[in-house]
C-alpha cells in the first residue's frame, strides 16, 4: 500500500518566489534566471535511464520534470509539491508537451511513495524555503523512498554570505541551513551516503551549489 500522509496541518513552506500572488511571474523569473540551463544541468548529473521511477521534491510548476520528459520520456516521473496552484500550472503543461507526469499534492517530509521505491529524487532551488527541521525530515523521507543504490541530485542556492544578490539575505536563518556545509551534514545524518558537492556556479540572482547522495 502506498504511504499517504495527511496535507491538513499547518507548515511552514514558502509558495514560489514566496508569495502566492507571484505565481503566475514565477516562470518567466525562471526564464530570465537562467533556471533551465541549471535543469539540464542537473539531469545530466542524475543520469536517468528508461523505465527508472523518478520524483521531484518541490516541483512548483513542473519545468524539470518537462525538461526530463523530453530527453527521456519512458521515465516514471511523478512531481510532488503543497500549493495547489503550482500543480495546477505543472499539469496543464505537460497535456500541452503530450507528457505523461503525475502531480501530487504532498509534502517532501511526508512523501506519498513506497519505501524502497524510487530510483532518483530530484530536487531543484526548494531545500532553502525549509527551516532546518524540516529539511532534515524532507531529508529522511528521501532516504526512506530511495531504492538501494538510487540517487538524490539537488542543485539549491549557497547560503554563504557573499554580499551580493540573494546572498544578502543570510541572516534568514533558512539561508545559514544552506550552506553548503550544513546541506552535506544533513544528508549524511538523514542516512545518505556517498554524499558530495558535484559542481558550483554563480548568476545574477547569487551563488548555486550541485548535490548528489545515495541511498544504502
Amino acid at each position: 500500500m502506498t504511504h499517504q500522509p495527511h496535507l491538513d496541518h499547518e507548515q511552514h513552506y514558502l509558495p514560489p518566489m514566496g508569495k502566492r500572488w507571484l505565481l503566475p511571474l514565477y516562470d518567466p523569473f525562471s526564464r530570465l534566471a537562467g533556471v533551465g540551463r541549471l535543469h539540464e544541468q542537473l539531469l545530466d548529473r542524475a543520469d536517468i535511464r528508461a523505465g527508472q521511477r523518478v520524483l521531484e521534491i518541490g516541483c512548483g510548476t513542473g519545468n524539470l520534470l518537462r525538461a526530463l520528459g523530453r530527453r527521456t520520456p519512458d521515465v516514471d516521473a511523478t512531481g510532488i509539491d503543497p500549493d495547489p496552484g503550482a500543480l495546477r500550472r505543472a499539469r496543464r503543461k505537460a497535456v500541452r508537451s503530450g507528457l505523461t507526469i503525475r502531480y501530487e499534492r504532498a509534502f517532501a517530509g511526508a512523501l506519498p511513495m513506497d519505501a524502497d521505491s524510487v530510483d532518483r529524487v530530484l530536487s531543484a532551488f526548494m531545500l532553502h524555503h525549509l527551516p532546518e527541521d524540516e529539511r532534515d525530515r524532507a531529508l529522511g523521507e528521501v532516504a526512506r523512498v530511495l531504492r538501494s543504490g538510487g540517487e538524490l541530485h539537488v542543485v539549491d542556492i549557497d547560503g554563504t554570505p557573499s554580499g551580493r544578490g540573494i546572498g544578502r539575505m543570510h541572516r534568514d536563518p533558512r539561508m545559514v541551513t544552506s550552506r553548503p556545509e550544513r546541506v552535506l551534514t544533513a544528508m549524511t545524518g538523514a542516512g545518505l551516503t556517498d554524499v558530495a558537492e558535484t559542481g558550483r556556479g554563480s548568476a545574477w540572482f547569487g551563488r548555486f551549489v550541485f548535490y548528489r547522495a545515495r541511498a544504502r
